[in-house]
């Protein structure tokens, strides 16, 4: 039968005999070898690249209380008149609020993101850069204008395009209400002097049946994408619940889960509401929670007074 040849005393198996010249390897495996060893360079610098954009991201995320979120700006005398909570609603969304009086709100500029601005509270309206699109009035004056009524484009002193659902707190008869509206004197109030003005887009609580028609009336951007949302909701006490969610749903997934967990038995109420800005300009900063959103810079928020 056949048989493999033995190698010569003293050569290891499979070397080349002593003297030979070492056989060239066939292109297409030096080829192979080269692309083998690119990919490998490529895939350490990769890993390096990740590992310090992780790195970067711990050290921008990371709190003084180890924490995640921004690095919050220290506030001297932290808000204490307010009631925090957080629930999971039956729909999986995950809501924190802030309870509180519609008299300890106000309308803030910060330009910056909630979770680090010197104020506890949540984000406002809907803008665009440094441009605030939703009305933000107070006593007649938008807060991101030169302090003159009209303010200029961008101040707050509109709801940019569309009538839209807006929470009004009158100072005088000391009553909150959604009224839709484009303009400021469009609104009712006793005093145009006195009250504030936070515009959004209709939640129309009490009305199920219609509230989905009138958002898309209001040009409700994504209701249907899941997306972090954030409202302003009050009970038939006055109460003012300011929310954010601390995960993704669409617009009829938050309200419900505002209605579950902030309207269920035992509590007065919803009366009625409005939703903010959302996705990642959904923010909240409370002595008990910090939500950052996507860490981008909000135009303005609703802030606690004390």
């Amino acid at each position: 039968m056949d048989t493999s040849p033995k190698p010569n005393e003293g050569q290891r198996p499979g070397a080349a005999p002593a003297g030979s010249r070492p056989v060239p390897l066939p292109e297409a495996e030096r080829t192979e070898g080269q692309r083998g060893r690119r990919i490998l360079r490529i895939g350490v610098i990769l890993l390096a690249f990740a590992a310090a954009l992780a790195l970067l991201a711990f050290l921008v995320l990371r709190t003084g209380d180890g924490r995640s979120g921004l690095q919050a700006k220290p506030i001297p005398n932290p808000p204490s008149h307010y009631d925090y909570g957080t629930a999971a609603a039956a729909n999986g969304m995950t809501l924190h609020y802030l309870q509180t009086e519609p008299s300890n709100v106000a309308l803030t500029v910060i330009r910056d993101n909630v979770a680090i601005a010197p104020f506890y509270g949540i984000n406002g309206g809907f803008f665009y850069d440094s441009s605030l699109l939703s009305m933000a009035v107070v006593d007649g004056v938008p807060v991101a204008g030169d302090g003159s009524a009209t303010g200029g484009f961008g101040s707050g002193a509109e709801n940019v395009k569309y009538a839209r659902g807006t929470l009004v707190w009158d100072r005088v008869s000391e009553r909150l209400s959604v009224q839709v509206a484009s303009k400021p004197g469009e609104l009712s109030v006793s005093d145009p002097s006195r009250y504030w003005a936070q515009g959004g887009i209709s939640m129309s609580l009490g009305q199920d049946a219609s509230w989905h028609d009138q958002a898309i009336a209001e040009h409700a951007p994504f209701m249907d994408e899941p997306r972090l949302r954030s409202g302003a909701v009050y009970d038939e006490e006055g109460n003012l619940f300011l929310v954010v969610s601390e995960n993704r749903g669409t617009l009829a997934d938050f309200r419900g889960a505002i209605l579950e967990l902030l309207g269920r038995q035992g509590r007065p109420a919803l009366a009625d509401g409005i939703f903010l800005d959302g996705d990642g300009s959904s923010q909240l900063r409370s002595r008990e929670a910090s939500l950052t959103g996507d860490l981008r810079p909000v135009v303005q928020m609703l802030s606690l007074l004390k």
